[in-house]
């Protein structure tokens, strides 16, 4: 089930916690069931490029609620596509997104921009495992992958 905004605001599973909130014509914070979040970077990235970014909020997922990333529709309507992300039960931390430009434009994304949103489902029961892997507790700034079993 996909958490509503009441819900989501007594959780607060991300800090700062914004109401809903606009800039540059883009809103970031709570929506009516999601939470739109912003980039800490700024970026420009030519048509076809990739890129690694940070969320400037920090996640602080319960046991029982999972999170999806979803592209924020402004940017995907301009080629933008930010990769979907599974965000574990019980994972903390700060978000690194994956950026690719679809369009034929170069993007100028400016750091505070919002760029991505979240939707948050219950689980029907906490896991009886929440995440403890390799990307527990991420560092702020875009963080490469990690294999396992490495340092």
């Amino acid at each position: 089930m996909i958490l509503s905004a009441q819900t989501i605001r007594a959780l607060r599973p991300v800090e700062p916690f914004v109401e809903r909130s606009v800039v540059r014509g883009r809103s970031y914070g709570l929506s009516v069931a999601g939470y739109d979040i912003r980039i800490c970077e700024t970026l420009y990235l030519a048509p076809g490029a990739f890129s690694l970014a940070s969320s400037i909020e920090h996640f602080d997922m319960p046991a029982d609620v999972l999170a999806l990333v979803k592209d924020k529709s402004s940017w995907a309507r301009k080629g933008l596509s930010v990769f979907n992300t599974v965000i574990e039960p019980g994972w903390k931390g700060y978000l690194t997104l994956e950026l690719k430009n679809q369009g034929d434009q170069v993007l100028r994304i400016d750091s505070g921009d919002p760029i991505a949103q979240i939707l948050f489902y219950r689980l029907d029961a906490p896991s009886e495992a929440p995440y403890s892997g390799k990307y527990q507790n991420q560092e702020a700034g875009p963080q490469g992958a990690r294999l396992e079993g490495e340092a």
